[in-house]
Order: structure tokens, then C-alpha cells, then sequence
């Protein structure tokens, strides 16, 4: 069972329902988040009823535990979670695109690439500093020098930053770095000491999907975040590893409408890293956008050809205004605008 405890409920209000809980020979797990204090009732609930919890002091209201997902649930908050960036809200009505290029290259890069994110029209700047690669002889980032370069980028074109955290070592790094958006790559989805490692910060964190991850184990991924207490957390679907190599991955749609009916939290999608072409981005761009995804990542560089990785899937910067002028339109459309 699940007490949503109100943002106004005092400690001896929490430590009553604790007591509660103990009483009934269950234990508690107490996530305690910016805004409210959530207390989950570990063992068989079937002793426990919400009215036991809803009449007293401090509970917003308790619910049964119907899946193994429960604080990222919708049954347990209703209303859609907006994700604040620096003033930016990722799952309002606005849909916020996110673009970069993969990876941090030279600081004259960065300043480019920034440069061509702001006058597209997108609103934050995403580059790797570390990447994960297939081959141990492909490049692998620039490291700690990159996020250097990936901020004085971004505070020349005034964008707050996206960049992926591969190692629980370099938490504080990035932290003192000021990531404003920490993201966990696809091959890190289900590496739980990460996970819970960010779920102890106060960052949003973008949390891509496994390459072959069902959308349950995504939804339970997004729980060891949030059980740590931060509910910033925004899903992003990138594909996922299918029989036919005619795309690098199989964008999954129905992933979006599946999530937006399970979980309260936002939902964005990679149509660069499913298609793995700059042909395929703009068409898996619109059908995103018209699944319901709250956002897109794009890889924009200022030369893909000269790019040092994935710069097939790349837009270049007149590539990317089209894109950016093709939304538009299909956003009102669809009731929202593109931010």
C-alpha cells in the first residue's frame, strides 16, 4: 500500500502512519520528495485498508499497490508531472525539443552546434562528454574536458545543458559541473546502483530505454529513481533492437501511449537513435509528436559528414530549421506548441 502523505503533514503526522504500518507487522519505505513525503507499506497489504490511513492527520490519500511500479504510477498521482529545467516545463502543453550533437568534439564544435540549437528554435543543448561505444577502438569522449566545453557553449546561447552519466564516480563531476539534466543511456537503464545513486540528487534525470527492455522494466527502472525520492524523471523512447536491420532501431510508438496511461511522468522520444539516418528523423519526429510525446532529442551538428560519431543520423543546421518549421503547425494541431 501507498500513503501519499500532503506537502503540509508534519513529522509526527508521517511517524503516526510509520506506526500504523508497524502495528499491522508490515515495514515501511519512506521516499521523502521535494514537495511530499510518500510512505509505502512493505508486506502483505491485505490487512490494511486506505480508510485506515485517509482519516488521519497529514494523508492525502492511500492506495493499494496493484503493480510492482508504484510511486512513478499514475494510481498513485493522477495529474501529469511537469519536469522544471530552468524555468522550462518538459510535459506541459508545451513540447520541448532537446538537440546537440552526439558527442563533445572541440570547443569551436560546441560553440557552433549551440549556436545553430538556439536560432532552430530548440530550447536545451545535449553533447556527450563520455560515450558508451560498441567498440573499445571507436572514440570515446572527450571526458571531463567535454563538459567544460559543453557549458561554455551552452551559457553563451543562454541553454541549459543534457548530458549522459556513465559512471557513479562521476556524479559529483557532473554535479559540480552543474548538469542541468543528467541522462541515463540505454545500456545503463537497468544498472540499479546508478539508479539509485541519481535518485538521491535533485536533477532531472532523462532515463532512456534498455535496447531490448520491455516497457515494465523501464516503468521499474524509473522506480529505483524515484524510490530514492526524486521524481524528476522523464522516460525517453530511443528504439528498440528488433530482426530487421533496416533502420539502426525499431522506434517504438505505442510505448508513448502506453506510458502516458501507466505513469504521471513525462515522455520523450529519440527518433535519431531509432533511425540512425538524417532522412528517417523528421518523419519519426512528427509521429511522435502525434503519439503524444511531451519532447524530442535530436543530434543536430553544425558538419555531420565530418562528425566523430553517428553522424548519419545527424541533421545539419538547415536541416534542422525544416524540422523545427515542420512541428510547428503539427503541434497546434495537436492542441500544444512547440517551446
Amino acid at each position: 500500500m501507498i500513503i501519499v502523505m500532503s506537502p503540509a503533514a508534519s513529522a509526527q503526522s508521517i511517524d503516526d502512519v510509520i506506526g500504523k504500518i508497524r502495528a499491522a507487522g508490515l515495514s515501511e519505505h519512506v521516499s521523502r520528495g521535494t514537495e511530499r513525503t510518500i510512505i509505502g507499506a512493505v508486506g502483505d497489504e491485505r490487512s490494511l485498508q486506505p480508510s485506515m490511513f485517509e482519516m488521519m492527520p497529514g494523508v492525502e490519500r492511500a492506495l493499494r499497490v496493484l503493480k510492482d511500479y508504484r510511486i512513478v504510477s499514475r494510481e498513485v498521482q493522477p495529474d501529469n508531472t511537469v519536469v522544471h529545467v530552468r524555468g522550462l516545463a518538459i510535459g506541459g502543453a508545451a513540447v520541448q525539443v532537446i538537440a546537440g550533437p552526439c558527442a563533445v568534439e572541440t570547443a569551436p564544435q560546441m560553440q557552433q552546434a549551440a549556436r545553430l540549437v538556439r536560432e532552430g528554435g530548440a530550447r536545451l543543448l545535449r553533447a556527450g562528454a563520455f560515450k558508451p561505444r560498441t567498440s573499445p577502438y571507436s572514440f570515446q569522449g572527450l571526458g571531463v574536458v567535454g563538459l567544460d566545453y559543453l557549458q561554455e557553449a551552452a551559457r553563451q546561447q543562454g541553454l541549459p545543458v543534457v548530458s549522459e552519466l556513465m559512471d557513479i564516480r562521476l556524479l559529483d563531476t557532473f554535479l559540480e559541473y552543474d548538469i542541468d539534466v543528467i541522462e541515463i543511456g540505454a545500456r545503463n537503464m537497468q544498472n540499479t546502483d546508478l539508479l539509485k545513486e541519481v535518485g538521491r540528487i535533485n536533477k532531472p534525470v532523462i532515463l532512456k530505454r534498455g535496447l531490448s527492455a520491455t516497457v515494465s522494466e523501464w516503468l521499474m527502472a524509473a522506480e529505483y529513481i524515484a524510490i530514492g525520492g526524486n521524481h524528476n524523471i522523464i522516460f525517453c523512447e530511443r528504439g528498440v533492437r528488433s530482426f530487421d536491420p533496416a533502420a539502426r532501431n525499431t522506434l517504438d510508438v505505442t510505448a508513448i501511449p502506453l506510458l502516458k496511461r501507466e505513469t504521471h511522468l513525462p515522455v520523450i522520444v529519440d527518433p535519431s537513435h531509432a533511425g540512425g539516418k538524417a532522412w528517417l528523423v523528421p518523419a519519426l519526429s512528427c509521429a511522435a509528436l502525434a503519439a503524444g510525446a511531451d519532447g524530442l532529442m535530436l543530434e543536430v551538428h553544425p558538419d555531420p559528414a565530418q562528425a566523430w560519431c553517428d553522424g548519419d543520423q545527424a541533421l545539419d543546421g538547415a536541416a534542422f530549421g525544416s524540422l523545427m518549421a515542420q512541428l510547428r503547425p503539427l503541434a497546434q494541431v495537436l492542441g500544444r506548441s512547440l517551446a
